[in-house]
């Protein structure tokens, strides 16, 4: 029986919109519009797409939207200096650099430099910290989508076998975080982990976030398993014309389908949560900057 398919799309817009009533009443009963500052430096094409995404649905939501885009050559020092002016403006509750900066410019100090209150994306040291012994505060917007959808899905993740393959500090390192929280068994996987697809297939949960095309394959899922492909890939699509691409996942998504229980696809998965989680960080930011206590149903 084929896979029931994860809508991420629809959640997301279903999120975007409880956010909007959180902004509504943040200024109604508190005079506070929440600000998102996006900084990108350079004219990535991808890069520019997605933050100008952000801003978008920045404004949609009502949030106050304060976009910066820095040349190629701007120096490390300038990238400082503008992060220290985004840290004292009242204005702005959340702060997100967008990576890759150029290589004269160290992304660990940028980082460093954001004010771990407004840090959105929770990649500061204090924030990543927080995560790990389970304080209140941001999480990380690509897993928290990632656990939103799960917890859509299959309700109480209590006692499931999870795997994640990928350990990135960006994905795997913080979704292992986030489904201990939950009571899950967790195994980390990666590209040196023997026996990968015998491992995966003992997972009742599989989220992968590797960051090579299709690399999960059907038959390492365990029937009725769900499936969370974090990955974007964009592979060459001869049967489009010459020179035509197309955006796959990390699991081969048909072959997956055939035996999971549910499945996010690529696109139309985790990538319309990264954004709504994102503005729910913020509205949870400027929740806690001015004393109040952030909405529960935005974050996890």
């Amino acid at each position: 029986m084929a896979a029931k398919i994860i809508d991420g799309k629809s959640f997301a817009e279903g999120l975007r919109a409880r956010i909007a009533g959180h902004v509504d009443r943040l200024k109604a009963e508190h005079g506070i519009t929440p600000g998102l500052a996006v900084v990108i430096v350079g004219h990535d094409p991808a890069s520019q797409v997605y933050v100008a995404n952000k801003a978008k649905q920045t404004a949609e939501v009502g949030m106050a939207s304060f976009k910066h885009e820095l040349p190629a050559d701007t120096s490390e020092a300038e990238l400082l200096a503008l992060v220290a002016r985004l840290n004292a403006d009242p204005k702005v509750h959340g702060i997100l650099v967008q990576l890759p900066v150029p290589e004269q410019i160290d992304p660990v100090k940028v980082i460093e430099a954001i004010d771990p209150a407004k840090d959105v994306d929770c990649f500061t040291p204090a924030n990543v910290g927080k995560v790990q012994i389970g304080l209140p505060g941001p999480v990380s917007c690509t897993p928290l989508g990632c656990l939103m959808l799960l917890r859509d899905q299959l309700g109480s993740l209590a006692g499931l076998n999870a795997v994640i393959i990928g350990r990135s500090n960006l994905v795997g390192k913080p979704m292992m975080q986030l489904l201990l929280r939950e009571n899950c068994t967790v195994t980390v996987a990666h590209s040196r982990t023997r026996n990968l697809p015998e491992i995966v297939r003992q997972a009742d949960i599989v989220v992968a976030a590797v960051g090579r095309p299709e690399m999960v394959r059907g038959d390492w899922i365990k029937p009725g398993a769900t499936v969370i492909d974090v990955g974007i890939n964009r592979i060459d699509a001869p049967e489009k014309g010459p020179g035509k691409t197309r955006l796959v996942g990390d699991v081969s998504y048909g072959e997956a389908a055939d035996v999971a229980g549910a499945i996010t696809p690529v696109p139309g998965g985790v990538g319309p949560m990264t954004i709504a989680c994102l503005l729910a960080n913020t509205v949870t930011t400027a929740s806690l900057i001015h004393g109040l206590v952030p909405p529960s149903d935005l974050t996890a």
